[in-house]
């Protein structure tokens, strides 16, 4: 997170980077949204009742698909997280450790990489094409969660509480081409079904 112990000159770093990967994603049409960001530490404590970003402006469904110019203007004066909406462009998948795992060693396995996002909650995000349902074997599951519309979801460097949101597998694998929602949900069922079976260790890119 942005601990105001950093040097200025760190945290003006961090900014200029939220910012920049802010404008990219805007620029390939992706809803950018700025969110909330934890309290930084104070010497004593941060702050404890701080779980998750959520969008910064009550009116955040009226700013999907703001340009990248006005996106720009948004990360100027301060550090925001960085969040995008679900349901127009893309959906994700939101799930625990040790599922998210198995899953992404399934999908290296098929060869189809997907981006998958990690927060420092232990949860990762399956970023997928927009879908208008989800199986019911994930939908019954608590500790699934389906982001589509009238959702968002955070995306690296996003500031978090004890850390920062980063890639597991950064869009560029996929050449920036979302994968099908149908395939990436079987991928998930079937390791739901521990149906995975050993095979390349997926390897992690580095934070963005």
């Amino acid at each position: 997170m942005l601990d105001a112990n950093w040097p200025d000159s760190w945290r003006g770093a961090f900014r200029i980077e939220l910012r920049a990967e802010a404008i990219g994603l805007a620029w390939r049409g992706w809803p950018v949204l700025p969110g909330t960001s934890p309290a930084p530490i104070t010497g004593e404590r941060d702050d404890l009742t701080w779980r998750r970003p959520v969008p910064a402006h009550d009116d955040w469904r009226e700013r999907i698909g703001t340009h990248a110019h006005e996106v720009a203007t948004w990360f100027s004066d301060r550090t925001h997280s960085l969040l995008v909406a679900t349901g127009t462009v893309l959906d994700a998948i939101e799930v625990d450790d040790e599922l998210g795992k198995r899953a992404a060693r399934l999908l290296r396995t098929l060869g189809h990489p997907a981006p998958i996002v990690a927060m420092p909650n232990g949860r990762w995000l399956f970023l997928t094409t927009v879908a208008d349902h989800v199986p019911a074997q994930l939908a019954a599951r608590a500790s699934v969660q389906w982001h589509g519309a009238g959702s968002w979801i955070p995306l690296p460097p996003s500031p978090f509480q004890h850390g920062v949101v980063h890639w597991r597998v950064k869009p560029e694998v996929c050449g920036w081409q979302l994968p099908d929602a149908t395939e990436v949900h079987d991928v998930l069922v079937r390791a739901l079904r521990n149906e995975a079976r050993p095979g390349p260790q997926l390897v992690e890119s580095s934070a963005a």
